[in-house]
C-alpha cells in the first residue's frame, strides 16, 4: 500500500486487509508500527528505497534495461505507474524475477495481475479510500493461479510400515474438497483433502490436512515446493480445490507423528507418481469429481486428482535438468 501522507483510515484499513507493507514518506514509521506490526518502506523504514527495493518509472527503453538488469540480480523491482504500458510489462514480467506494480485503478489492477497469464509478483496498491483499498487487496489475495488437475489412474496400494508423517493445520477453515498437492515426486502431486467432513471416528478438523510422509514435496505459493516437514507456524501453503482453483492459507501448526503408512501409486500416461499417507479412514484423495476417496476404500483402477509439472527441483524452485525420482 502506497501512502503519500499521513492518513490513519488508510493505514488501519491496510492493516485489516492483510497487506505486506506500507511504502509511506520518511518520519511516519513509528506512527504507522503504532497501530500494527506491518514493514514500512521509507528513507528511515524497514525497508529503505534503492537499497531493498527499487522503485522506477519505466518510460524508456533504458529505464526497461535497468529494471531488467535488477531483477535479474535478484532485487524486488516495484514499476511505477506513470505512463506504464502493457507491453514494457510483457517484457519485464518474461524475463521473471520478483516484480511489483503501482496501480491507482481497478483497471490497471487487472491488467498487471493477468499480464501473461502470469502475473507479477505483487502490486503496489495506490488507492483512493480505505474501502477502494480493502476491495483492491481482496482482489490481489484472491488472484492465485489455478493449478491445472488432470485424472491419474491407482495401479497400487499398500502397507509399507511405520513411518513420520505431517499434519498441517492452517489459519483456514476450508471447505469441502480443499486441500494440499502432495508427492513423492515434485512432478506428480497428488490432490489431498482436508478433514472436512463428518465421519464415525472423529470430528471435522477442516483446518487440518493429514498431508502425507515428512519426506514429500508439498506445493506453496510461487509455483514452489517444500518439503513436507520443513514447514512450520507462519510459513504459507497452496491450498486447492479438486477444479484446481487455488488461494493461500497461512500455517499455525505442523504435527509429525510416527503412523502406519500406505504407499499409493498412480499413472497418467507415460507418467508414474507416488506417495506414502497415513493409513487412516480420514484421509482422502480426490476423485475426478471433486468427492473424497478414503485411502482406507482405495482400489487399483480408481482414478485421483493430481498435478502434473515437468520441471525438475532445486531448493524449491523449477529448473530445467534431467532428473529421476522413484
Amino acid at each position: 500500500m502506497c501512502l503519500e501522507r499521513w492518513d490513519k483510515a488508510m493505514v488501519t484499513a491496510a492493516l485489516e486487509a492483510g497487506v505486506d507493507a506500507v511504502v509511506a514518506p520518511e518520519g511516519m514509521k513509528e506512527e504507522i508500527q503504532a497501530l500494527g506490526r506491518i514493514v514500512v518502506v521509507s528513507g528511515d523504514g524497514d525497508w529503505v528505497p534503492g537499497r531493498d527495493v527499487h522503485f522506477i518509472n519505466v518510460r524508456s527503453p533504458e529505464d526497461e534495461q535497468n529494471a531488467a538488469r535488477l531483477l535479474g540480480q535478484g532485487l524486488p523491482v516495484a514499476v511505477m505507474h506513470t505512463d506504464w504500458e502493457i507491453l514494457p510489462l510483457e517484457n519485464l514480467v518474461a524475463r521473471s524475477g520478483r516484480l511489483l506494480v503501482a496501480v491507482d485503478s481497478e483497471s490497471r489492477l487487472e491488467t498487471a495481475l493477468g499480464i501473461l497469464e502470469k502475473g507479477v509478483s505483487g502490486v503496489v496498491v495506490c488507492a483512493p479510500d480505505p474501502q477502494t483499498l480493502k476491495k483492491w487487496v481482496q482482489r490481489v489475495h484472491a488472484a492465485v493461479p489455478a493449478e491445472n488437475l488432470v485424472d491419474a489412474e491407482i495401479v497400487s496400494v499398500r502397507p509399507v510400515g511405520l513411518g513420520d508423517r505431517v499434519c498441517l493445520d492452517t489459519s483456514l477453515m476450508m471447505q469441502d474438497g480443499q486441500g494440499a498437492l502432495v508427492g513423492n515426486s515434485a512432478g506428480f502431486l497428488f490432490h489431498v483433502q482436508a478433514e472436512t467432513r463428518q465421519n464415525p471416528y472423529v470430528a471435522p478438523r477442516p483446518f487440518r490436512i493429514n498431508a502425507g510422509a515428512v519426506h514429500a514435496y508439498v506445493k506453496v505459493p510461487e509455483g514452489r515446493t517444500r518439503y513436507l516437514c520443513e514447514l512450520e507456524a507462519g510459513d504459507r501453503l497452496l491450498v486447492v480445490d479438486p477444479s484446481g482453483t487455488a488461494t493461500e492459507a497461512v500455517v499455525g501448526r505442523s504435527k509429525i507423528e510416527r503412523r502406519p503408512l500406505l504407499l499409493v501409486e498412480a499413472v497418467y500416461e507415460n507418467r508414474s507418481g507416488s506417495l506414502l499417507l497415513q493409513n487412516a479412514e480420514t484421509i482422502c484423495l480426490s476423485a475426478p469429481d471433486g468427492s473424497a476417496l478414503s485411502v482406507t476404500q482405495l482400489r487399483v483402477g480408481q482414478r485421483v486428482r493430481v498435478a502434473l509439472s515437468c520441471e525438475a527441483r532445486h531448493f524449491g524452485m523449477p529448473v530445467s535438468e534431467t532428473i529421476m525420482e522413484r
